[in-house]
């Protein structure tokens, strides 16, 4: 009956376990991003060499015909399907995922978080085993689609984010928050570093299959580990329904709620910011291992697996910059140099056409991912304890938006720039950054530390 106190035998049983079982967030964060990045640009460059075959255009990587920039039908026609099944597989997650993170997370405030990390496990190990058919049986691609709404439906990536990130603000007080966040990312990039590397030079030794059964391997290993050693820092979960229009309501209540009215115009205004930063890095990155496989730089696996690590580096370089920077200069304005170099590095790969020039963006985006763990402390410090799942995952539903947009805008856009610019996405990216700086730089001007206001710091 809710309400009886536990007899004396059951609590020391319950204390006993959860002594046992107090295993931190950050590596099932390592664990699945490691998995995923082993995929994804294993799967991208799975679907251009099956279109290649099945179109019969030779693929040839010599760098002469590199070099070459004349039209090549054939290679457009390669590009344009590769870029329109990754669309697909977006959308097709996406709009699934929008629904079942946001139920999921706001769900967790009252059952944990262990449940949510378990299911979202579940659903990246079912769609490892959906590729792996498509892969060792030559199954239609259109079955990547039908993996990555399985994977959607148990709350995907995106879902194991929302939880992560609320557990993270549980148990952290508001000053260390931002530090806890950024390391939490700093996971995220440290192990799509390692997978990077690993799958490119695996794939030239070995072909795609391998890669594949490892991000299962990992993938197991994350499911156990959620279910068994991840410590629950809800402190009294309860039991609750988990299809009700009331985990959606308090969602919407989070932003409509009568509350001081400040608070309520960050959370909106910093909610859009997140958004467009998310929809530039998404969109960028959906592009990018396309863009460098086809001419002018004619990438190899190898190189392609160096620059997805290079892509993941931002994510330590930034968490060490944050550390620094944070000595001296406010939050706020450590978001705004780390656009500012996010930026800079989407202009040089717009007119990047060599390997070098590539790299060199690469490095400028060294800063680029500061902005959006401070964003996400400054929306925790807006709301209460009992609702961080509730927030975390309406920042889930806004990534899905975000993803689901940049899917739509970066991978319709570059097909379809082809002809006049090939990097024209990339510029855009640069443009849609300024809105986020011009919503940081205003907010904090108006209230510098409006979080404080509703909600005291913790001890």
């Amino acid at each position: 009956m809710e309400g009886r106190p536990s007899p004396p035998g059951e609590a020391r049983v319950r204390r006993s376990a959860a002594a046992l079982c107090r295993g931190p967030v950050e590596p099932l964060v390592f664990l699945a991003n490691f998995a995923l990045v082993l995929q994804g640009p294993l799967t991208t460059q799975y679907l251009w060499h099956r279109f290649s075959a099945e179109l019969g255009y030779n693929g040839t990587r010599d760098r002469g015909s590199c070099s070459n920039h004349s039209a090549d039908p054939v290679m457009k026609e390669v590009e344009t399907l590769t870029s329109h099944w990754t669309l697909y597989m977006n959308l097709g997650g996406f709009l699934v995922g929008l629904f079942s993170s946001t139920l999921l997370g706001a769900w967790s405030d009252c059952v944990g978080r262990r449940p949510l990390l378990v299911l979202a496990s579940l659903g990246l190990l079912l769609q490892a085993v959906v590729s792996i058919f498509v892969v060792q049986l030559q199954l239609h691609v259109g079955y990547f689609v039908l993996g990555r709404i399985l994977c959607a439906l148990l709350g995907d990536f995106n879902g194991l984010l929302a939880a992560s990130f609320a557990s993270v603000a549980d148990v952290s007080s508001n000053r260390s928050r931002t530090l806890r966040m950024a390391l939490l990312e700093a996971c995220i990039g440290v192990a799509g570093m390692l997978a990077s590397l690993l799958g490119g030079h695996w794939l030239r030794a070995q072909g795609y299959a391998n890669p594949f059964w490892l991000a299962l391997a990992v993938l197991i290993v994350m499911t156990f580990y959620a279910a068994l050693c991840f410590g629950e820092t809800v402190k009294e979960p309860t039991p609750a329904r988990l299809f009700t229009l009331r985990h959606h309501r308090s969602i919407v209540w989070l932003y409509m709620t009568p509350a001081p009215e400040k608070s309520r115009k960050h959370l909106a205004l910093y909610s859009l910011a997140i958004f467009m930063v998310i929809t530039v890095h998404f969109g960028a990155q959906d592009i990018l291992t396309l863009y460098e496989l086809s001419k002018p730089l004619c990438w190899d696996s190898r190189l392609v697996g160096y620059g997805s690590a290079a892509q993941h580096l931002p994510y330590l370089t930034s968490l060490v910059g944050l550390r620094l920077l944070q000595h001296c200069l406010a939050d706020t304005w450590v978001a705004e140099i780390g656009l500012a170099f996010n930026i800079l590095g989407m202009v040089v790969f717009a007119f990047a056409t060599i390997t070098p020039l590539m790299f060199t963006g690469y490095g400028l985006l060294f800063l680029s991912l500061v902005t959006t763990p401070i964003i996400r402390a400054k929306l925790s410090k807006l709301v209460g304890k009992s609702e961080q799942g509730a927030l975390f995952s309406s920042v889930a539903c806004i990534n899905s938006l975000a993803m689901l947009m940049a899917s739509g805008i970066f991978n319709s856009l570059y097909p379809a720039t082809l002809n006049f610019m090939k990097g024209f996405p990339f510029l855009l990216g640069a443009g849609l950054l300024f809105i986020p700086a011009i919503l940081i730089g205003v907010l904090e001007k108006a209230n510098p530390h409006p979080e404080f206001q509703q909600f005291p710091q913790s001890p």
